[in-house]
């Protein structure tokens, strides 16, 4: 009997040390992103989890790449251009956007002391540009409404980010449409200059970027979807309460503090969806369909799910 008790007891205790070492509640959340001031949310997910949950980031240098590994199932939630976004929707990828990201962010830039000093100056020019992205978009718009053809009047060339600059200096190309740091680090070099901020009208506005997850991520685990949306919101929150730690913490990827301080103006992050918002993605679609990009428009409904973002509000507005 004794012998029975103390075996008992010692199973119990090795059991009640593997769930503290090892908490059977405790989840890894795998999520991706850029390593940019505009895209930092997700290196602060951590902060906003419980104390077992472990947030693991990885760094990628574009939204196809990041959606791959989505899709994968290699990431649990990922950052992407809402044209990205629809463009996967648009060939039925089972991909769908449950929080904004960021908005604005990009400038058209041309050589500082050059001739072009409107956008119809870009005829017969070279501009860089990066396949897939909502620069792309947003160039090719800008392009068709001052009575330019992208694939007949001027010459786009496919220029990583970050050669972008080298390539605007050294006159490889006449003109860039990138994101915040570059164009902002073009003028402070001296070699640069924003032609443009190309944002679309009132139809579209400044949209930009979401957060995406799979849709049977959704369907089979949405409170890990949840979680990860509460804290995105919540790092989102602080950092925009907080500008100057976001500023700061943005410089260590890379880019000095003074430039990012610069191109504040132009940054916005974002966590909030409504039903404008996704007004203002549906006349994205509509852009890019007219422009080519896609060869039909996605299921908006199927795209975009308001729920994770709707609950937290309603939980936050509870309890005040």
């Amino acid at each position: 009997m004794a012998r029975t008790w103390k075996k008992t007891f010692v199973l119990s205790a090795l059991l009640i040390l593997a769930i503290l070492i090892n908490p059977v509640h405790a989840r890894e959340y795998k999520v991706g992103t850029w390593k940019t001031a505009q895209t930092i949310q997700p290196f602060y997910y951590q902060d906003f989890v419980t104390d077992a949950d472990k947030v693991t980031v990885y760094s990628f240098t574009n939204p196809a790449d990041q959606k791959t590994a989505l899709l994968a199932k290699s990431l649990d939630m990922c950052g992407t251009t809402l044209a990205h976004a629809i463009h996967s929707a648009s060939q039925g990828q089972p991909v769908v956007v449950v929080a904004a990201l960021c908005n604005k962010c990009s400038a058209l830039v041309v050589k500082k002391d050059g001739p072009i000093q409107k956008v119809e100056d870009l005829r017969g020019k070279r501009i860089g540009y990066v396949p897939g992205t909502m620069h792309e978009i947003l160039l090719r718009e800008t392009l068709t409404r001052h009575g330019l053809s992208p694939e007949k009047d001027v010459q786009m060339l496919r220029v990583d980010f970050f050669d972008m600059g080298m390539a605007l200096a050294g006159g490889s190309i006449d003109a860039f449409l990138s994101g915040e740091p570059f164009p902002t680090l073009a003028v402070d070099k001296g070699y640069g200059r924003i032609l443009a901020y190309p944002y679309y009208g009132d139809s579209v506005g400044a949209i930009n970027a979401g957060m995406l997850v799979r849709r049977d991520s959704i369907e089979n685990n949405p409170e890990m979807v949840y979680n990860l949306v509460k804290a995105h919101a919540h790092a989102t929150n602080s950092l925009n309460q907080n500008p100057d730690s976001w500023l700061k913490k943005a410089s260590a990827f890379g880019t000095p503090l003074d430039i990012l301080e610069k191109a504040a103006p132009n940054m916005e992050i974002a966590w909030d969806m409504d039903q404008d918002f996704i007004k203002r993605a549906m006349a994205l679609g509509e852009r890019m369909e007219a422009l080519g990009v896609i060869q039909k428009q996605p299921d908006y409904q199927a795209l975009f799910d308001m729920s994770f973002v709707n609950r937290l509000k309603e939980e936050t507005a509870s309890q005040q």
